[in-house]
């Protein structure tokens, strides 16, 4: 609740902070002198910029369960999964969080947690990594996952999505308003926005989601390097987190839909745009933690 309480505080003061900036350089007096409701503007970049965003976090579970095909273990059918199932009980308990749902899908390997939140959260591995892991590594692996949630890193990442959404809204508007009144100037026709604010806008959206994009991708990767710690914690020992990573360096990862990347034990590979960092950089912070 404490995390639901700041992602709701965060919303109003990223409004807040938008308005006052606005006021300070000027900009609201100007944009309502020329016809823009700057109030409306910031309600719309704020439904805009966190709507999708919650509903993505709200419905996670679900969409993981039936984008990847999990299958929720609600009675161990072998001994395997009867061993992922304690496994990530005992993980839970050691975290301090309620057990979550255990599953496990078709693919290459990777695992993930998702849910929005920490008390009823999902977990699942894939059939690759379980059979090219060993248990010791699994383990470290369910371990990373049980450390996302425990770490609330699911309304984490929203919250920052939701931050950079709502920035990239209410900026390329508003500097789109300011473009298309500059080229109008003289027209007294008030026939709405004109060309200048629609392509100013439609560029802006992708240059400035663009780096939206990069500031997001930069903080899943330090969620990583804590998720990781994580692990190393609840297990009481660095190596067998490592050996997961070793692993996992040397397999082809399964892909997962974007909106779960973050939560997953491995990522893609650009450097700007990846939500995980390369396995050594990874392998070296583990290292560090030995002192």
């Amino acid at each position: 609740m404490k995390r639901i309480a700041l992602f709701l505080l965060t919303n109003i003061a990223v409004v807040a902070v938008l308005g006052v900036v606005a006021s300070l350089l000027g900009v609201n007096r100007y944009l309502t002198a020329n016809g823009l409701d700057l109030t409306s503007l910031l309600g719309f970049a704020l439904v805009m910029g966190f709507g999708g965003s919650i509903i993505s976090l709200l419905m996670s579970k679900m969409i993981a369960k039936m984008s990847m095909g999990v299958q929720i273990i609600s009675a161990p059918r072998n001994a395997d999964e009867a061993w992922i199932v304690e496994t990530v009980r005992e993980l839970a308990d050691k975290a301090g969080i309620q057990m979550p749902e255990v599953g496990i899908y078709e693919g290459e390997p990777n695992a993930f947690a998702t849910g929005a939140f920490k008390n009823s959260a999902l977990v699942a591995v894939s059939t690759g990594l379980l059979s090219g892991m060993t248990r010791d590594e699994v383990r470290a692996v369910l371990g990373h996952e049980i450390a996302h949630v425990a770490n609330g890193d699911m309304v984490t990442m929203t919250l920052i999505q939701g931050v950079m959404n709502t920035f990239v809204v209410f900026a390329s508007r508003a500097i789109g308003y300011l473009v298309d009144s500059f080229l109008r100037r003289g027209d007294d026709r008030n026939s709405g926005p004109g060309i200048g604010y629609m392509v100013t806008t439609l560029v802006l959206d992708i240059v400035f989601g663009f780096v939206a994009a990069i500031i997001v991708a930069w903080f899943s990767r330090q969620r990583e390097f804590r998720a990781d710690a994580g692990s190393a914690q609840l297990l009481g020992q660095t190596q067998p987190m490592i050996n997961a990573l070793y692993r996992l360096g040397g397999m082809q990862p399964g892909e997962l839909p974007k909106s779960m990347q973050a939560m997953g034990i491995a990522g893609g590979i650009g450097a700007l745009f990846s939500s995980h960092p390369p396995i050594e950089q990874r392998v070296e912070a583990l290292k560090a933690l030995r002192g």
